[in-house]
């Protein structure tokens, strides 16, 4: 039987029990809740047809109470305004959970970019031996980042959970105590979490979902694609942020480090421990039993803490041990989960996950400078006296022959032993763990061949004399930065010292490119194209000099930082851009809705795994052609100008502080990490953080990083009477079709009537209406490019999940704009009310949180 439309399917799937529901969450029998559900629906139609009256948010508020709730008190007005916030969050987990459980039946899983449509495809084509050899090197690695845009308590995580399975089997008296249990569940951490709690949340998913999904994955490829032989390449692995990213946290310590080092094994041992019970009931065959017990009770040990010598090779050696016995002896029975666990310690080792460092070249600068300081001031001689007198280039001179040994005591600066402390914990976690648990060095803000000498010389000094067993990665990120890449690798390439670590790490050079900050700096396309042309050139100078270059995509949720389709950007790089490997971070919410459940996680791996694959087995050519080139620059240049000139305008940062959430993160306690990265009293744009910045474009419904002058670009076409130019562009080039279908999904989540009250604002309307306008422009000529007739006409059923959720959120972004109205007037008064303004603050800074998850990808 044929399937239906993916539309109809998610009606039928989500929408529809998704009323059926939401109805019995409204009927429940709190009082809280009943009343709440009851006025809700009225306070949401008087929100809809008050914007579509063109009413600004303070007079739909009040027109609310005026005609339904006219005998409320001030104060009890503001508690129904919590109790709609309250409420609206936990419908964004009842929509959540309703998705996921029915992710299978909306998505074909073994539809195309499937490794199951992979696989067909190419035996169709009698390409499977080719599949093989790609198979035997190419890695996908997707990095699970700390950033604050998840806010759900473990309690909320393990509702989602459950709600799902319920809801997949269609248990209307679980999923009524589910419901019951989600309405008085609280949502709000009263305190920020430590660094090491977020790791423990995020653990969270790969105990309970990856280390299931990824195993099955690996099991699918070696039985379907390599008939049952061993594989010797991973092919898949995670990295993990948490607890390593000292970027901007000082609340990452080396303590922290080490204990989430020894968290992360302590879980996959645990799991391994669980699949050794169960196989243990299984293989039940004389000849096996001492084997079995021995791995468990030394699991065990290992489990709580206490000494065993069972090293990863012993375990894997006593279960192929144990394999052939049964090969031999007991006719193959449940062979095949003695080989998923091997695989599964194959993939995991005693990691789990491998653990990255991170830190800003700004602070590496002035540790070093401080420990050159300390060396020299105590007589020590590892640097020359002249060392702060010599150039840059003389400087990388010196750090690439340095020897010795740093005494910890001499170091006062508390910074300065933190970051030597850190390097420490790296061959702690090596000897503990295995190399693969952490030996990665991430340089964000990297400008210059000094930044990474200044590293490479660190941890020679500290704990890597003899064999550096780490690899040290730049982070480019700003568009000059971008420009400059590739001829600070040459320099690196060409330093002897650099070049003989580089061969003793097999010739690979991990290199990493920021969207977040390109695009807060370039804009939209420029960011995209800087990046794009950026991988060309490292790419180039890389095969130049022998080295395979990995690029590691610092990517976020949303299409303004990378994200959106992220699949399609893999599949649409030609073969001036290496693609041994795929990474890319994955951040937020991002992870509970792109990797939360079983079906999820392994769909969107299974996608990921195909698309960089497909451009190596693909006979498409799908570099970009010359004229196509030239119509990108052109685009880029003319949108970087718009993007410049409207960051420059005087308005842009009081903007954002006075008229967005922007100052409201720092308050909501859903991440460990201050909201800027300087300690300047003032907002500075080069201090904000990427996330703030554009959640707070999100939760104004402006989405300006995703679109802002994609439109003025295309108008110069359309002006110039070349606009089938750019039509040329879209249709032969998968890169730039990428680039405007993931800019439509955020026109489709912008919402101006929301702010539209702001192009009457006498200090902030002609900024606003110039964000509008260029909304309007990029509507219009994007429509006109695609020949749509709507935005995302070709994704209807991701169209309806962002109508649904954009629509469920509605009266709580019209509470936000209220209150954020209400503190603009208190603060104008005099005296000034605190006890009110803080009140409304609490409304704002509540009120993030289902949105940022409602949005899925919104920061």
């Amino acid at each position: 039987m044929s399937k239906q439309p993916k539309l109809t399917r998610f009606n039928q799937s989500v929408l529809s029990k998704y009323q059926i529901y939401n109805g019995i969450f409204m009927t429940l029998p709190f009082d809280a809740v009943t009343k709440t559900g009851v006025l809700l629906p009225l306070f949401h139609e008087t929100c809809q047809k008050g914007f579509s009256a063109g009413e600004d948010p303070t007079t739909i508020v009040n027109s609310f109470f005026k005609k339904y709730q006219a005998r409320r008190s001030p104060e009890s007005q503001i508690n129904l305004l919590f109790r709609f916030i309250q409420y609206i969050e936990r419908q964004v987990v009842l929509f959540d959970a309703i998705e996921d459980a029915a992710f299978p039946i909306v998505n074909n899983m073994d539809g195309i970019g499937t490794l199951r449509s992979l696989k067909e495809s190419v035996s169709a084509e009698n390409k499977l031996e080719l599949l093989k050899k790609y198979l035997e090197e190419f890695k996908v690695r997707i990095v699970l980042t700390a950033h604050p845009t998840q806010f759900y308590p473990g309690s909320v995580l393990g509702i989602i959970t459950d709600l799902t399975e319920a809801i997949k089997e269609n248990d209307l008296l679980r999923i009524n105590d589910l419901l019951a249990q989600l309405g008085k569940t609280p949502f709000f951490k009263h305190e920020k979490p430590t660094p090491y709690d977020e790791a423990v949340s995020l653990i969270w998913y790969l105990e309970n979902v990856f280390y299931k999904s990824f195993g099955d994955i690996f099991d699918y490829i070696q039985q379907n694609v390599f008939d049952g032989k061993q594989i010797d390449n991973n092919i898949i692995n995670i990295g993990f942020w948490p607890g390593g990213d000292r970027d901007g946290n000082p609340f990452v310590t080396p303590e922290i480090t080490l204990k989430v080092a020894a968290r992360l094994k302590e879980t996959i041992i645990k799991n391994y421990y669980r699949d050794v019970r169960r196989l243990k009931r299984k293989l039940t065959f004389r000849g096996i039993e001492d084997s079995m017990s021995f791995l468990e009770k030394e699991l065990y040990e290992l489990m709580i803490g206490n000494p065993s010598e069972l090293t990863l090779e012993d375990l894997k050696a006593e279960l192929i041990s144990v394999k052939d016995i049964i090969i031999k002896k007991h006719q193959s029975l449940y062979i095949s989960e003695i080989n998923s666990l091997l695989n599964k310690i194959h993939l995991f080792g005693f990691h789990f996950s491998t653990l990255d460092i991170r830190q800003d070249s700004r602070a590496h600068d002035k540790v070093f400078t401080d420990l050159v300081q300390t060396l020299l001031d105590s007589g020590n001689a590892i640097f020359p006296k002249n060392y702060f007198d010599l150039s840059p280039t003389e400087q990388v001179e010196v750090l690439s022959h340095v020897e010795g040994k740093i005494d910890f005591s001499l170091v006062k600066d508390p910074e300065t032993l933190k970051t030597l402390q850190i390097i420490e914990a790296i061959k702690t976690i090596q000897e503990t763990n295995g190399e693969q648990a952490c030996n990665r060095y991430i340089i964000s803000n990297n400008q210059s061949t000094l930044h990474v000498m200044q590293l490479f010389a660190m941890l020679k000094l500290v704990a890597f004399q003899e064999d550096m067993s780490v690899d040290i990665g730049p982070l480019f990120e700003t568009i000059t930065d971008l420009e400059n890449a590739h001829l600070v690798m040459e320099e690196l390439y060409t330093n002897p010292a650099y070049s003989a670590h580089l061969k003793s790490r097999k010739n690979k050079q991990t290199i990493m490119l920021g969207f977040s900050d390109g695009t807060k700096d370039g804009g939209y396309l420029m960011a995209n194209w800087a990046i794009y042309k950026a991988k060309e050139r490292l790419t180039e100078i890389s095969r130049k000099y022998d080295v395979t270059v990995i690029f590691f995509d610092g990517r976020g949720g949303p299409p303004a930082r990378g994200g959106g389709k992220t699949h399609n950007f893999y599949a649409s790089l030609g073969p001036t851009i290496e693609d041994k490997e795929v990474q890319l971070t994955i951040q937020g919410q991002t992870i509970s809705s792109n990797f939360g459940t079983l079906d999820s996680s392994q769909y969107n791996l299974e996608q990921l795994i195909s698309s960089g694959i497909y451009n190596s087995l693909s006979d498409t050519d799908l570099r970009m052609l010359p004229e196509n080139r030239e119509v990108m620059g052109n685009l880029a240049t003319l949108s970087y100008k718009a993007y410049a000139d409207f960051k420059a305008h005087p308005k842009f940062i009081s903007y954002l502080e006075n008229m967005s959430t922007l100052k409201y993160y720092s308050k909501t306690n859903i991440g460990s990490r201050p909201t800027k990265r300087g300690k300047s009293e003032g907002l500075v744009f080069e201090d904000l953080r990427a996330i703030p910045f554009v959640g707070s474009w999100s939760q104004l419904k402006q989405n300006v990083p995703g679109f802002f002058g994609v439109g003025t670009a295309l108008k110069h076409y359309e002006d110039t009477n070349e606009f089938e130019k750019v039509q040329h562009l879209f249709k032969t080039s998968s890169f730039f079709k990428t680039l405007i279908e993931n800019s439509m999904m955020s026109l489709s989540k912008s919402f101006f009537d929301l702010t539209k009250y702001m192009a009457d604002d006498p200090e902030y309307g002609e900024f606003w209406n110039i964000i509008y306008d260029e909304y309007l422009t990029t509507k219009r000529l994007i429509l006109k490019l695609t020949g749509y007739t709507e935005l995302m006409q070709e994704e209807p059923s991701g169209k309806a999940s962002i109508r649904i959720r954009e629509s469920i959120v509605l009266p709580l972004l019209t509470i936000q704009q209220y209150a954020l109205k209400k503190i603009q007037e208190l603060e104008k008064e005099s005296p000034r009310d605190e006890a009110q303004i803080k009140v409304y603050e609490k409304i704002v800074m509540r009120s993030l949180f289902g949105n940022i998850n409602a949005s899925r990808n919104s920061a």
